[in-house]
Formats: C-alpha cells, structure tokens, sequence
C-alpha cells in the first residue's frame, strides 16, 4: 500500500515538474513583489517508508537483511513536548528558511527530522555469514528465515532520520479573492525539488554489541513535493504539503567500532503541516 502511494505521488510531481520552468497561462498574477523577501516555518511531518534491504558489515559477519519493514514514531499530540522548545527533537519536525530570487521562484534550506524504526520481531531472510558472536547465530545464510529478536538486532534512526538539504520552489497564486472584495487572504500552489545530506543519529544494537547511538554523515537524499499555501496579512501563512523522495546511506554507523557499518536505501512519503512568516528583506 506504501509503495502505491508513492508511486502515485511520483507520477503527479513529475507532471508538476515537467512544467515547472513554464509560465502557466490561467496563473493569477497576484504573487507579483515576492521577490526579495525571505520566509521561516516549521512544523511537523507524519512519515512512511519502502521496505529496504539492510546490508551489516564487519570483522565478523557480513550480512544482509531482506525487505525490512519500518515506520515512523509518531509522538501523541500535546502542548509538551510539541511546543516545548526544549524538547524539540522529540516530535517529528520540518524547519526550513527560504528567499526568493524572484517573483514565484524561492531557494530554501532546511531540515526534515523524521524518526525510522525498524518494526521488531518480524520474519525476514537474510544472506551471508556471521562468526564469532557470542550467541546462536554463527553460520552461513543462503535465503534463510530470521526473526529480528532484541537479542539479535534492534535498529531505528530515531533522533532522528536527519535530512538537510537544499531546494527550489516555485509558488504561484490560485485564486484572486480581491474579486470578492475579501482582503488580506491569499491561496498559492507551491512545488519544488531538492538534494541533501542524511546525518542520522541511529540507536542500534547488534549482536550484544554495546549499544550505538551517534550522529553521523550517513549518505544523500532526492526529494520533490507539492503544497497548498494560505497567507494571512501578506504575513504569516500555514502550509500544507506532499512530499517524497529517495534516501541512500551507505555509510551508517553500527558499534563504536569504525569497521562496522550498515547500508540500506529506500522511498520516503511526508506529510507535512507548517507555520511561517513571510517578510520583506530588499526591495
């Protein structure tokens, strides 16, 4: 079902981005004297990801997990820690700053902190080999079932699934409510695409290793994504988003040890809900 929706999402940005550098004929030009002005939001993101293979290397094992299911850890809505800010890493959050080089097209930076969590106790098969662990699972794989037991592996980037990356955004006003004599309201249509880094910080526990949980530059990410934007008082605005996107990390850490390291790619969906302000930084 995951793999549907993103699919599905990929086939609409790909429309939307195929036609990103046109003007659009039936586009109100209402978003006339962005240019120069410069944004903020942040809010919060509900994630889903593709099954991916994780690949386990080190002195003693060489290893792959097949089709390994995860989620997100959504943390229950309250005023604590959501609007805490020192508990900001707690929820999954999005916080980005942008400015516009023109009139509908803005260059942003931010971060994404999603939380990935490997779903525990499910059956999976796994190839390769493991030696010299001090429990039962020494031996060759060949397509063999395995149950992820915590004494085998526990595995989540939960502090979180960190992307930072650059983008390109293109916004554009849908509907002109100075025809209904209503002021001060606007409805525009954004879309972008961007490019980054993964600094996850992943809590894992393999084999009875001691516990690892460090942040660490893990690989890059692709992204594009859709939104509906509605400003209130040329100000301030709330932002509703679709966004997915490709991750690969081929590099992430496992142990204290340097040598043993995981790798795994996957397909990401957010939903995302923001809260900005728009101001005007050069005329």
């Amino acid at each position: 079902m995951q793999l549907i929706k993103i699919l599905l999402l990929f086939i609409t940005l790909s429309q939307s981005v195929n036609s990103f550098s046109q003007e659009p004929s039936n586009i109100i030009e209402t978003s006339k004297g962005n240019k120069g002005k410069i944004y903020i939001y942040g809010g919060w993101n509900r994630a889903h990801f593709t099954n991916s293979d994780i690949r386990f290397r080190g002195n003693d094992y060489d290893f792959t997990l097949k089709n390994v299911v995860a989620r997100d850890r959504q943390t229950p809505f309250t005023l604590d820690p959501y609007f805490n800010p020192a508990k900001i890493s707690i929820p999954q959050t999005n916080f980005r700053i942008g400015y516009f080089i023109s009139d509908h097209y803005n260059i942003s930076f931010g971060i994404d902190h999603m939380k990935y969590v490997m779903s525990q106790n499910q059956t999976v098969k796994i190839d390769g080999k493991i030696s010299g662990s001090e429990i039962k699972y020494n031996g060759v794989y060949n397509g063999s079932d395995i149950i992820l037991t915590d004494d085998f592996l526990t595995f989540e980037h939960t502090d979180g699934l960190n992307y930072l990356s650059l983008a390109i955004s293109r916004v554009d006003n849908i509907f002109d409510f100075n025809q209904l004599r209503i002021k001060n309201f606007e409805i525009n249509f954004t879309e972008g695409v961007g490019i980054g880094a993964l600094i996850p910080r992943t809590n894992t526990q393999l084999l009875k290793n001691k516990r690892y949980d460090q942040y660490h530059l893990a690989g890059y990410g692709l992204d594009a994504k859709i939104g509906l934007n509605i400003l209130f008082y040329k100000h301030f605005f709330v932002q509703s988003e679709l966004k997915g996107g490709y991750i690969n990390m081929p590099d992430i850490r496992t142990t204290e040890s340097k040598s043993d390291k995981a790798a795994q790619h996957f397909f990401y969906v957010q939903n995302n809900i923001v809260f900005g302000v728009l101001l005007r930084l050069t005329k």
